[in-house]
């Protein structure tokens, strides 16, 4: 699956490197530095591909590594820009950071496809309840504990490693921190969805990015939990989500309940090159670089056009 992360992105670079070749090139000169959010880098790195091709000498430097990372590197000045996908905490904002709405998205419970109550699961979904049971207390370490009629089989538990927005929201919706989780702690996106794909017992949660293909199926391997969020005991059709399609259908119509906004940190008011790579990531140009990219939602016209007026 490495390999395949490591294809997409490359692709999604060719991609944003032909997106902007339309682009009016520009006399802009520097660089500009990212890291941060998993589930925002494959658009930041189309992002930058675009841009540096509207202004050749630019240079657009992206890294992972998590919200946590790309939230302290802000802070601490070493990037520019720190991407980062979950709400910004107070403490943050009080250094100074500049939270920018650039993308919005979720994050997904996750299983294998070789899970042998796959089929349950996908007609009952899990409750709110059942994964506190699983994340938070530790109470349920079987799956008939949380699966009506299903047999006495462990459920192993991955959270992730590294301080990030996946974790950070996954945990808000189970009314807690990413601290407060339980399970083995896994890093990054690619490394969750690789170890539940070889684990036929094991629940952990993904971004948007990463558990969608280009071709808008779940990626091989894994499948998508539904969450039972009436409790009323059966995944309706709603809380069924089969693809990207249907993910997005949920997402902008705010009924799946796990959907995040997805920021940009800067560190005071954006101003220079900084400020203009911002407004062309929220311009059009930026808005198809998304679209086209696949792994984030773009936010509506007014939305942007509220943001552009607010670091402006």
């Amino acid at each position: 699956m490495r390999r395949a992360v490591t294809i997409l992105l490359t692709g999604l670079v060719l991609l944003g490197l032909c997106t902007g070749a339309s682009a009016q090139q520009g006399s802009a000169k520097g660089t500009v530095t990212l890291s941060g959010a998993w589930a925002v880098y494959p658009t930041a790195v189309a992002w930058g591909a675009a841009f540096e091709k509207a202004h050749p000498n630019v240079k657009v430097e992206v890294s992972a590594g998590g919200a946590g990372k790309g939230a302290a590197d802000a802070i601490a000045g070493l990037v520019d820009i720190g991407m980062v996908s979950r709400e910004p905490d107070p403490a943050e904002i009080q250094r100074g950071i500049t939270p920018v709405f650039v993308l919005h998205d979720a994050v997904f419970g996750v299983v294998s496809a070789n899970n042998p109550l796959l089929p349950e699961l996908l007609k009952k979904g899990l409750k709110k309840q059942a994964l506190q049971d699983m994340y938070l207390t530790g109470s349920a370490a079987t799956w008939d504990q949380v699966l009506a009629g299903a047999p006495k089989r462990p459920i192993h538990v991955y959270t992730r490693s590294d301080s990030c927005g996946a974790a950070a929201s996954w945990a808000a919706y189970l009314g807690k921190k990413q601290e407060d989780l339980k399970g083995v702690g896994i890093y990054g996106d690619p490394g969750v969805l690789e170890t539940v794909q070889r684990d036929p017992v094991g629940h952990g949660f993904a971004n948007f990015s990463y558990v969608f293909g280009r071709d808008g199926k779940v990626l091989p391997g894994v499948a998508l939990v539904p969450l039972d969020a009436d409790g009323n005991g059966t995944a309706d059709a709603g809380e069924v989500l089969a693809d990207r399609p249907a993910a997005v259908k949920a997402i902008e119509a705010g009924t799946y309940p796990v959907a995040r906004k997805n920021y940009f940190f800067v560190k005071g008011k954006p101003s220079g090159l900084v400020l203009e790579f911002l407004r062309f990531c929220l311009s059009d140009e930026g808005t198809k670089v998304v679209n086209q990219v696949g792994t984030s939602l773009p936010l509506p016209q007014a939305d942007r056009e509220k943001v552009l007026k607010s670091i402006s």
